[in-house]
């Protein structure tokens, strides 16, 4: 089969926006702030006078537009309200990451640069590279303003970990998510399953078992469904490599063509070859799919959880379903979201740049976020405020229980371009009907374009 995936890959760049999955701003959420120090700061601190931050402007850059913005522009008010400093921040609107990546990117050089981005970490990377962002470091440490070992150790550290470089902190985690396999336990009891997969041959005999049950019932319009239904998302893509314990990189190098990810591309090629997992028409939704039990086992991420369980209302299924990381030689959850990147610019304005970011990431504040968008919360401790929430959404409490199973994302600028590749490559492999057999020459010329892009 001629193959002309470097071509289609590198339109898709061209076409695609850079984003991960958008979840929603936080509500407006008050906190008490720490005290503010009325002593001159310590020799070992900060050499900044209270005094000098009031009246401060601090401008956010951050993605989102509408309703989503109006949930963010709230929290921005409550805090302007709130802050004793009397520090006032401006937020500014993009309409999704790739946007604001380009609008941030084009002001640093200018005095429209802002103080603070909410951003992907790729990005942030970029922009520590054309010198424009300030370590956080000092400020963690700092004895006035920053934070104690306990509180820097009460974010897991896969969240903590991706925005780290060397001994520098690049940015704090804002917002983290994951894309889950989604299993309908009640489904696979009948199918005969007691427990979910936890191989990837236990993940294939639940899904062709699936696919054979609607095959052998009376309504022929469901014959070519059941099992997986096939999601092509970047971090799917990830993940399914991840499992069979590989990945894009080798070093600080991406390396696409090994044996783990020809295993893991020939397995989940060789599903859908088998009729044990199906291919979405345009206008099929996932959820509904799911929920009509059309499939067994769906990719969604975290942000979506709540919109399952209204799906599951709509059709009158009352079904149990759970939330699953991706089954192989040890269980993979690759986790992403954006983060609060701070640039360099005046040391009052970054103090008062600071000094929001930690009133953001309270625990008090990452609790009511984290009932807003539906996604991990970002603290241990923001748990002990989120009891009834766990108790009323069981897969949400599934999922936070995987976050030590979670992994990162490259560490690298060019993840932002090789990421879009990636899924455009999954999605192609699907669609083109690739031969399992032939998948090491399409991880080649994938392995040659991230190559390509990362230069």
């Amino acid at each position: 089969m001629k193959l002309t995936l470097r071509l289609s890959l590198l339109l898709a760049l061209l076409l695609t926006a850079c984003s991960s999955a958008t979840p929603v701003a936080p509500t407006s959420t008050p906190k008490p702030v720490k005290a503010v120090p009325t002593l001159t700061p310590t020799p070992a601190g900060l050499q900044i006078p209270v005094d000098s931050l009031r009246g401060l402007t601090v401008r956010v850059a951050h993605p989102w537009f509408g309703s989503d913005a109006s949930l963010f522009e709230s929290q921005v008010d409550e805090f302007n309200r709130t802050n004793p400093w009397g520090i006032q921040v401006v937020a500014v609107g993009n309409m999704n990451y790739s946007e604001l990546f380009e609008n941030v990117s084009a002001a640093l050089p200018t005095s429209e640069s802002p103080s603070l981005a909410i951003a992907l970490p790729e990005h942030a990377r970029l922009w520590d590279s054309d010198g424009f962002v300030a370590d956080l470091t000092s400020y963690l440490a700092d004895p006035n303003y920053g934070w104690s070992e306990s509180e820097v150790a009460d974010f897991p550290s896969v969240f903590w970990a991706q925005d780290a470089e060397g001994d520098r902190r690049l940015a704090l985690p804002y917002q983290r998510s994951a894309r889950f396999l989604l299993w309908n336990q009640t489904w696979a009891a009948e199918l005969g399953f007691d427990s979910p997969p936890s191989t990837p041959d236990d993940f294939r005999q639940q899904a062709c078992r699936a696919r054979q049950s609607l095959t052998a019932d009376a309504i022929p319009e469901n014959d070519s469904l059941g099992g997986w239904l096939v999601d092509t998302d970047a971090m799917t893509a990830l993940a399914w490599m991840q499992a069979f314990g590989g990945g894009v990189l080798e070093g600080n190098d991406y390396r696409f063509m090994t044996p783990a990810n020809v295993s893991a591309f020939t397995f989940v090629r060789k599903l859908q070859e088998d009729g044990c997992a199906w291919m979405p028409a345009a206008d099929t939704d996932p959820l509904t799919a799911f929920a009509a039990r059309n499939a067994l086992f769906i990719t969604a991420d975290l942000a979506q959880f709540s919109a399952v369980t209204r799906a599951f209302g709509t059709a009158g299924n009352t079904d149990t379903w759970r939330a699953l990381a991706f089954p192989g030689e040890k269980p993979a959850l690759p986790i992403y979201g954006s983060s609060l990147v701070m640039f360099k610019s005046t040391p009052e304005n970054q103090l008062a740049t600071w000094l929001f970011m930690d009133w953001l990431l309270s625990p008090e504040n990452d609790a009511r976020s984290t009932q807003t968008t539906g996604l991990f919360p970002l603290r241990t401790s923001s748990m002990s405020w989120l009891t009834d929430y766990q108790a009323s959404h069981p897969q949400w409490a599934q999922a936070v229980e995987l976050i030590p199973a979670g992994g990162l994302q490259p560490q690298l600028g060019s993840w932002r371009l090789v990421r879009i590749m990636l899924g455009d490559g999954f999605a192609q492999m699907f669609r083109i009907g690739l031969p399992s057999d032939e998948v090491a020459k399409f991880l080649v010329q994938m392995e040659s374009t991230s190559r390509d892009l990362s230069k």
